[in-house]
């Protein structure tokens, strides 16, 4: 939509983890794909989408609970537990891999502040939130997502809910096989490239059927010249 933009895009093969066996991945095409960040500033929502024909390959919401995984040098995968599966892109260099993932950290970091800006504006215009300064407030319960990052304070239920939530994801990460996704996306990258040596082969072999025809158009005037000189 038009109050979306896109603020990074990169290509990769895309899969999805098998429904079934939460094993397996699923190739979404047998090319590679243009894989974007969107913005959207109405809503201040940030999304991966993926577009193959007229179908989305992905549309992803990204929260800051969520967490893009390296697996191996040009694949990085992650769970979405709103649309409950596993997404994996293998790309076609690790830099591609690591450009994807940087900007996945710079996105989850924007969209944790703008939940917290969120929970703000609504805590200050919402009058049955407001608490009298006599009342005393209860201790915080701390949760930290992870070292370096910053505390949030969140309530009891919710830190249960998220603890439930990494515990599924978890497991469904842990039941890809890794083996399997580094041969998928060596596989889809070799054919990349076959593809690229099979056009450059026709080029090159049009380039000798024309070098041929003006190598036999040169020793025809050579033999003429030769026969006018005797």
């Amino acid at each position: 939509s038009c109050r979306e933009q896109p603020i990074f895009s990169t290509r990769a093969h895309v899969f999805q983890i098998d429904p079934a066996t939460k094993r397996n991945w699923i190739p979404a095409s047998k090319h590679a794909l243009t894989v974007s960040y969107f913005y959207d500033a109405t809503r201040s929502v940030y999304r991966i989408i993926s577009v193959g024909g007229t179908k989305a390959i992905i549309n992803s919401t990204i929260t800051p609970n969520m967490t893009f995984t390296k697996t191996s040098q040009k694949f990085g995968q992650w769970a979405d537990s709103r649309a409950n599966t596993v997404y994996g892109l293998g790309f076609a260099s690790e830099q591609h891999l690591s450009q994807f993932a940087e900007k996945f950290q710079e996105v989850k970091e924007a969209a944790r502040v703008a939940r917290e800006k969120c929970q703000d504006k609504t805590e200050l215009t919402n009058p049955a939130l407001s608490i009298p300064s006599h009342q005393v407030l209860p201790s915080p319960i701390i949760s930290s997502n992870g070292p370096g990052e910053d505390k949030l304070f969140r309530s009891q239920s919710a830190d249960v809910e998220i603890s439930t939530e990494k515990e599924r994801l978890k497991k469904m990460l842990s039941e890809g096989s890794v083996s399997e996704v580094q041969w998928e996306a060596e596989f889809f990258s070799l054919q990349d490239n076959n593809s690229k040596l099979v056009a450059a082969l026709h080029e090159a072999n049009a380039s000798v059927e024309q070098w041929q025809k003006e190598l036999a158009a040169y020793r025809d005037e050579t033999e003429a010249l030769r026969q006018r000189v005797s």
